[in-house]
């Protein structure tokens, strides 16, 4: 496993307080008696919930996919479906975290549970499924979990059609997912029966990414040169990832990457932070 103080050094005073920093920086607000005018962002709003909906739906689709190989004993077909269909949920996580009930039944990592006092019997979805085919090499005993993961996916799908999407959930929500990136996936927690973490890395990338395209034009509005950096910077961090791909369109295991490799991603993923937090400034 690779030195997560090594991470942590080079994380620290990055993406995770970018927005707290950018705030203290912002300019002082604006006495004047006349209103900054108000940027109208309901075409945007519209475009990330149709985004997020879409996602959903092949979140289920795969979902669906990943339980009746489970309820088949085939694991060798789960073991493929399984970091693929999480992609579709990773992307979208701003909005499935917004359920606070569903977003841990289906995606909780047993040390989540643990940090609120539960165990091994409060767990369920993905990540106890997991467990079974990566550490017991097994999907006996796991087929009620299954069922349950798909009827939450099922439940996530309709309730992502019911949901409010606000400005503030999209600009904090792009910040939110690269923070998961520096948080979990750059350090190999997310995934730490499969080794999976690059394909919820290069989700939550591209998750922050359709944000800001969806935002793209009104950022240029306010600051055409922050859309020219945000571009750069996440053209960077997609060639780092794409070094790691295997050349099936798949990527290698986490396990395989080396100090300097992680070391790199998250110098790329710092780089990035600091100009994603501006959009959040710019936009009020």
């Amino acid at each position: 496993m690779k030195s997560k103080a090594l991470i942590a050094l080079i994380l620290s005073g990055g993406v995770i307080m970018a927005a707290c920093n950018a705030d203290k920086d912002a300019a002082p607000a604006n006495t004047d008696k006349t209103q900054p005018e108000t940027v109208d962002l309901q075409t945007e709003m519209e475009a990330y919930q149709a985004f997020a909906m879409e996602q959903m739906d092949h979140f289920l689709i795969e979902t669906e996919k990943f339980v009746i190989a489970v309820k088949n004993g085939d694991i060798d077909k789960a073991k493929e479906i399984y970091p693929k269909a999480r992609m579709y949920f990773e992307r979208s996580e701003p909005i499935a975290e917004s359920f606070g009930d569903l977003d841990p039944r289906i995606d909780a990592r047993l040390a989540d549970l643990e940090e609120e006092g539960q165990g091994k019997e409060d767990w369920s979805g993905y990540h106890k499924i997991e467990y079974g085919l990566w550490v017991e090499n097994t999907t006996v005993g796991y087929e009620e979990t299954a069922d349950q993961l798909l009827k939450d996916a099922k439940e996530l799908r309709a309730r992502v059609e019911t949901v409010e999407v606000t400005p503030d959930l999209m600009i904090t929500g792009a910040v939110d997912l690269l923070n998961e990136v520096s948080t979990s996936k750059i350090t190999g927690e997310e995934e730490i029966y499969s080794h999976t973490d690059l394909y919820d890395f290069k989700a939550n990338i591209e998750g922050a990414e359709k944000i800001v395209e969806i935002l793209k034009e009104k950022i240029k509005l306010k600051d055409a040169k922050l859309v020219d950096t945000l571009t750069a910077k996440f053209t960077d961090l997609n060639n780092l990832l794409a070094k790691h791909e295997d050349g099936s369109g798949n990527y290698i295991s986490y396990e395989q990457l080396t100090k300097e490799d992680t070391k790199a991603l998250a110098e790329a993923v710092n780089q990035l932070g600091e100009p994603l937090s501006q959009i959040g400034i710019i936009m009020e």
